[in-house]
Parts: C-alpha cells; sequence; structure tokens
C-alpha cells in the first residue's frame, strides 16, 4: 500500500495512540509528577512492544527513566538512532489555556495539548511510521530508539547512560525530530545550532544592606554597580566587548549568503512574532545571521534591594545576575566563560566582592554537507511536500547533538515538522496536523531509501 494511503487508512488509531501519550502530565520540572514523569516511561514502552520493536526495556538513570527499543533486521543496511523525549516543560499558566493542557483536543487543523510539538508528537511519528513499515514488511533500515525523560531539565543523565551504552546505541547516525520548519507549507532541514555557556554572579558592596538616609552618597550600591557591570558587555553597535568572545567565529562564505536570502525572510514578520518594539543586534548583520550564525550574550535576570510592595529606603549589598552566551561552531565554550568571568572582575571595582559560578556548556553544530543522510532526507520530504526543503539553522540549543558527536561519533540529522508559532513551552501548545501526516510520509520515504 502507497505510504500516505496506509497512513490516512490508520490516522484514529495514531491519534488515540498519541493522545493518550499527551494525556499523561510527564513535568520532569515538578519533583511531584515523577510518578506521572515514570507512568509515560511505562506507557511508552508498552506502546513500543506493541508495535513489533524488540529489546525494548526501561534503563534506570540518576534520574528519570531512558527507553529503548530496536528493529535490527536489515543486514547490510544503515543503523539509525532516533532520539525522542517523553518529558514535557509546565503547562503554567493554566488560566491562559483555551482547554486544559493535558486533554488533547483537536480544533482548527491542529492538536492542541502539552508536548503536542515539543516532542511527543514529533517523536510518535517516527514509532507511528516504524509500526507501519514493520507491519508491511517494508522497513529497509535498522532503527534504534533512545527516549529520554530529562530533556526539559537539561538531560544531566542521558551522557553517563550513554557512554556506558556505546554498544547499545552502535549506529551510522542519530535523528532528531525536534526542530521547526521556517514557513507552513515547505520542509525544512536543520543544518546547524547555536551551542551555550553561561554565568551566574553575586556583586556585593558591603556586609548588609543600608539605610539610604543615614549613607546615601557616601558609600556604593550594589544595584548601581551591577547596572555599570553589565553596561561594559556590549559595545553601542550591539557587538559584544568581551575580548576573545569572537574567537574562532566563522565568517558566512558567498554560497551561504546567497543560501539565506533564498529563504524569503521577512524581517516585518520575524518582529511581528517577537512582539518586540524593534530589532536590534550587531550591526552590519541581517537577522537570520544574528540568530543562526553569530554569538550573542544576554543576560537573562539581574536583582537586588527591596522588591516587595510600597517602599524601603535603603542601599542594597548585593545584587545578582544570570547571563548565557548562544555559541556558533568553533567556540569553546571553556574558553568563552573564561573570558566573561576575566570581563568581569576586570571592569568591576576594587571595592566590590564578586562571586562567579560558570557551568558546562555546549558547542555549537553543523552538519556535513556530503553525508548521504542529508541526500536521503532531501528526496524523503520533498515527495512527502511537493517541495524542496529549506536548509535552515536554529539559534538554539539541542545539547544531545553535540554529545552524540563527543561519545558516540555520530552526526545527527535534524528534520523537524514543528512550525515556529506551535507555543512550545507556552500555553495553547499545538502542533499541526497537515505537518503530523506529511512528516510521516516524508519519514516512511527516507527509512526506506536512507
Amino acid at each position: 500500500m502507497d505510504p500516505a494511503a496506509y497512513l490516512a487508512a490508520h490516522r484514529e488509531e495514531q491519534l488515540a495512540a498519541l493522545f493518550a501519550l499527551l494525556s499523561i502530565p510527564s513535568v520532569s520540572t515538578e519533583p511531584e509528577r515523577a510518578p506521572d514523569v515514570r507512568r509515560a516511561a511505562n506507557h511508552l514502552a508498552d506502546f513500543m512492544r506493541g508495535i513489533g520493536l524488540e529489546h525494548v526495556d526501561l534503563y534506570e538513570t540518576g534520574g528519570h527513566p531512558v527507553v529503548y527499543g530496536d528493529h535490527l533486521h536489515a543486514p547490510g543496511r544503515p543503523t539509525v538512532l532516533v532520539y525522542g523525549h517523553y518529558d514535557v516543560q509546565p503547562p503554567d499558566p493554566l488560566a491562559l489555556w483555551d482547554t486544559p493542557p493535558f486533554e488533547p483536543t483537536v480544533r482548527d487543523g491542529k492538536i492542541y495539548a502539552r508536548g503536542a510539538t515539543d516532542d511527543k508528537g514529533q517523536m510518535m511519528m517516527h514509532l507511528f511510521v516504524a509500526q507501519g513499515m514493520i507491519a508491511q514488511g517494508d522497513l529497509q533500515v535498522n532503527l534504534r530508539f533512545l527516549i529520554e525523560g530529562e530533556e526539559e531539565i537539561g538531560s544531566a543523565n542521558l551522557a553517563p547512560f550513554v557512554a556506558s551504552h556505546k554498544a547499545l546505541l552502535a549506529a551510522d547516525y542519530v535523528v532528531v525530530s525536534d526542530t521547526s520548519m521556517l514557513r507552513e507549507g515547505v520542509p525544512a532541514l536543520c543544518v546547524g545550532l547555536r551551542g551555550m555557556c553561561g554565568a551566574e554572579f553575586t556583586l556585593r558592596t558591603a556586609e548588609h544592606d543600608l539605610h539610604s538616609g543615614l549613607f546615601g552618597g557616601a558609600v556604593p550600591n550594589a544595584a548601581h554597580e551591577l547596572a555599570s557591570l553589565i553596561a561594559t558587555l556590549h559595545r553601542p553597535d550591539g557587538s559584544v566587548a568581551v575580548e576573545g568572545f569572537y574567537d574562532g567565529v566563522r565568517e558566512l562564505t558567498p554560497a551561504e549568503r546567497d543560501q539565506f536570502d533564498r529563504l524569503g525572510f521577512s524581517d516585518e514578520e520575524f518582529l511581528a512574532q517577537s512582539g518586540a518594539f524593534a530589532l536590534f543586534g550587531e550591526s552590519g548583520r541581517t537577522t537570520l545571521e544574528r540568530v543562526w550564525t553569530r554569538p550573542t550574550l544576554e543576560v537573562n535576570g539581574m536583582w537586588s534591594g527591596f522588591l516587595g510592595e510600597g517602599r524601603k529606603t535603603v542601599i542594597p549589598s548585593e545584587a545578582h545576575a544570570k547571563i548565557t552566551c548562544r555559541l556558533v561552531p568553533d567556540q569553546d565554550p571553556a574558553k568563552v566563560a573564561a573570558a566573561l568571568e576575566t570581563h568581569l572582575r576586570r571592569h568591576a571595582p576594587a571595592w566590590v566582592q564578586l562571586e562567579i559560578a560558570t557551568g558546562a556548556g555546549d558547542g555549537g553544530y553543523l552538519a556535513e554537507p556530503g553525508h548521504p543522510a542529508l541526500a536521503a532526507a532531501r528526496s524523503a520530504l520533498r515527495a512527502a511536500y511537493g517541495k524542496d526543503p529549506d536548509e535552515i539553522r536554529m539559534g538554539g540549543s539541542i545539547p544531545v547533538v553535540t554529545m552524540f558527536r563527543g561519545l558516540l561519533g555520530l552526526p545527527t540529522l535534524l528534520m523537524g515538522f514543528g512550525l515556529p508559532d506551535e507555543n512550545l513551552h507556552a500555553p495553547n501548545e499545538h502542533f499541526s496536523l497537515e505537518n503530523f501526516s506529511k512528516g510521516m510520509v516524508a519519514l516512511w520515504h527516507f527509512y526506506q531509501s536512507a
């Protein structure tokens, strides 16, 4: 049977299975939801066994379990490691949802639920395709599924699991569907990601807060000092002023610029989508360059002094800030974090005490241009959508991509079917039924030819 016809004939069955998983509130960030996260893992394992996957098991970690299953009956053909996650973000604020987040609903051609696009919906597409191809005797590759329950809290236990199960996860490459298309109706292959590093610091100017009437004008104010220090991080042209920050950053080639131009990206649509009042960034760069190919430094939070209702006339003795840097390929996260710390200490006045904490970071990622999986994916997406896919990059980070490369030596194919406006991590998260259907057709063609 034609893949599109087979998948359409089983649509109600697929939606019922997806809705059963979406109904489980597997919120990994909330400790009280741990039983629900485990329930989702068990539910997923049972489904995988039921569709014909083998060696299905829950592997315990230091946190939520990893679900594994495989189908290895294509000798001489590639082995594909499919990664996904069954945990979801908290649904708050609940009042902004039009329908309850864990009661999946279809309206206007979209599935509404927490996890619909990130990542239960996209992850289950691979399982539905595997189910159909196994049933039809049409699966042309070996599949391994690695589905974790801690992606939304940083995947802290995944790297130790992968490092200790390399034989179990042996493959030719990884496929991840946890990304978005650039525009509706046009499929996309994501060929680049930014990495990330960050820091949190505390600035102190006194042993305790002081009365502004008794000491104001005679001692430093921690909030003022923090603002001044933060202001040193950028130049007026929007570039980052940290010495060494741009070491290793590649310039786009003329061919890459032409490829970006052909995407038809609209600054106006991007601005409207953001809700910001204006675009801003490193001067001399297009918006796509800024969010896809240039490193950035952002202040994520600043706080100090009295934050309650009314007035309290104090001079704050402490101020705090959180900073993250989005990094591009060839930047070393550890070196960038060290350069950031050096900058902060160099620009802090002598009367300020600084405590700085920097955590582990992740590098950026660029796909291998000539990898055969890319060609197979382009052909499969063209067959499903009738259009050549956009080759895009993402400004965000998917740490597992660099982890798979570092621990297993595997490249990753990022073939996602979400849309930028589907409210992942926000109220009314949804997933397009059109992309749910066409995406599965694309995956079927891909697994026939990869």
